[in-house]
C-alpha cells in the first residue's frame, strides 16, 4: 500500500498537477479513473462552469479527485499601472492595428471565497488544494468540515486539502517542486535539478510527514527515484499537456513538441506574477521579467488581443507557453496509460 493509498484511497503515487487555461474536467477524470489523483484546476471557472464541472467529475469517476483554487489577494485597479503596461505594449499594438481603448477586461482569476465554499460542500471533493498560499482560517474551517479526522494524518484523508490546515501552516504537509509558485522551486539550470531532487530525502526526515515532489519530472524514472528518496506520492504536470484529455491549443501543442521546449524562464509578463513558460518572443524582445506588468491577475487583459491575434496566424509570439524544464515526457497518448507509464505499471 502507497502513502498516498493510505492517505486518500488512490491505487498510483501520482497526482495530475491542475492546470489553469490548459485542461478541464476530462484529464482529471482520466486520470482518477486509472489510480492516480486526477486535479481540476477551478480559478479560471465562473460559478456555474465550476458546478458543471464538478458535475461530470461526479458523473464520471468514483474515484478520489482533487480541485484546487487560487488564494491571490484581488489588486486594486491601478489606472498609471494600465497605461505604463499599455505603453510597454503599444509598438506590438501598432505592429497589429489594434486599438488599446478597445480592449476589454481579461479572464478572471477568482480567489477561493464563500461563494466558491458553497459550490463546492455538496461535492465533497477528496481534495481541495490551493495556488499562492491559503485561505483564510474560516475558509480553511468549511474545507476541513468535509472530511474525516484521521488519526495518523490529522485532517488528511478524504476531503482533506493538500495545503490548507493550521497544521499546513507549520508544515505538517509539504509539497516540493519550480515553475508556477508555490508549486516549483525555481531551478535555473538543467543540471541543478539532479541536486534539487538529491535534497528530498533531507526534507522528507526534517518534516516527518508526507511530502509530495514535483518540479521536473516528467517519466517513470524521476517518479521512482522520487519515491526512493521518501516521497509519498510524485505531482507531474507538464507531460499531461499532448493527451488528448487536455485542453491545450494547437499552438500550445506545437510549442511542446519543438525544439523551443528546452527553453523556458520563469516570466510575469503574462499574468503579473511569475510562472515558468517557453520562451517565445514577446519574453525575448522584453525580457522574461518585467516591473511593467499590472499586479496579477490584471496584466492578462492587456496581452490577450495580441495572443488571439497572433494564434489566429499559427504563432504563440504572444501566448503564455506554461511548461516545466523538462517537457521531454509529453506525449500524445491517452491520459491513463501516461499515469500507469509513470507509476511504473504495464
Amino acid at each position: 500500500m502507497t502513502a498516498l493509498h493510505a492517505l486518500l484511497g488512490t491505487e498510483l503515487p501520482i497526482i495530475q498537477a491542475p492546470m489553469a487555461g490548459s485542461q478541464v474536467s476530462p484529464l482529471a477524470i482520466a486520470v482518477s479513473n486509472v489510480g492516480g489523483l486526477g486535479s481540476l484546476p477551478c480559478a479560471m471557472l465562473g460559478n456555474e462552469a465550476l458546478r458543471d464541472e464538478l458535475r461530470a467529475l461526479q458523473a464520471q469517476t468514483s474515484r478520489p479527485f482533487n480541485v484546487n483554487f487560487f488564494c491571490h489577494v484581488q489588486p486594486t485597479p491601478d489606472a498609471r499601472r494600465d497605461a505604463i503596461w499599455h505603453a510597454v505594449l503599444k509598438p506590438y499594438y501598432d505592429e497589429m492595428g489594434i486599438d488599446p481603448a478597445a480592449i476589454a477586461a481579461g479572464p478572471g482569476r477568482a480567489p477561493f471565497s464563500e461563494a466558491l465554499a458553497d459550490i463546492v460542500e455538496p461535492f465533497r471533493p477528496a481534495v481541495v488544494s490551493f495556488h499562492f498560499g491559503l485561505p483564510s482560517e474560516a475558509l480553511l474551517a468549511r474545507v476541513r468540515f468535509l472530511g474525516r479526522e484521521d488519526p495518523e494524518f490529522g485532517h488528511h484523508g478524504r476531503g482533506s486539502a493538500l495545503a490548507r490546515s493550521a497544521r499546513c501552516r507549520r508544515g505538517d504537509r509539504t509539497r516540493r517542486g519550480g515553475g508556477r509558485p508555490p508549486r516549483h522551486v525555481p531551478v535555473e539550470r538543467r543540471d541543478d535539478a539532479g541536486r534539487y531532487l538529491r535534497v528530498a530525502a533531507q526534507i522528507v526526515a526534517a518534516v516527518g510527514v508526507p511530502v509530495i515532489a514535483a518540479g521536473g519530472i516528467a517519466d517513470a524514472r524521476g517518479v521512482a527515484a522520487a519515491l526512493a528518496l521518501g516521497a509519498a506520492a510524485v505531482q507531474v504536470g507538464t507531460a499531461y499537456l499532448l493527451c488528448p484529455e487536455a485542453a491545450t491549443s494547437p499552438v500550445y501543442r506545437a510549442a511542446l513538441k519543438s525544439e523551443s521546449a528546452r527553453h523556458t524562464a520563469l516570466t510575469n509578463l503574462f499574468s503579473g506574477r511569475p510562472a515558468r513558460g517557453i520562451v517565445n518572443r514577446l519574453m525575448r524582445e522584453l525580457g522574461p521579467m518585467s516591473d511593467a506588468p499590472p499586479e496579477f491577475p490584471q496584466a492578462t487583459a492587456a496581452i490577450a488581443p495580441l495572443r488571439a491575434q497572433a494564434e489566429r496566424a499559427g504563432s504563440g509570439d504572444f501566448s503564455p507557453l506554461w511548461s516545466g524544464q523538462n517537457a521531454s515526457g509529453c506525449k500524445e497518448i491517452p491520459a491513463a496509460q501516461l499515469t500507469r507509464e509513470l507509476a511504473g505499471v504495464a
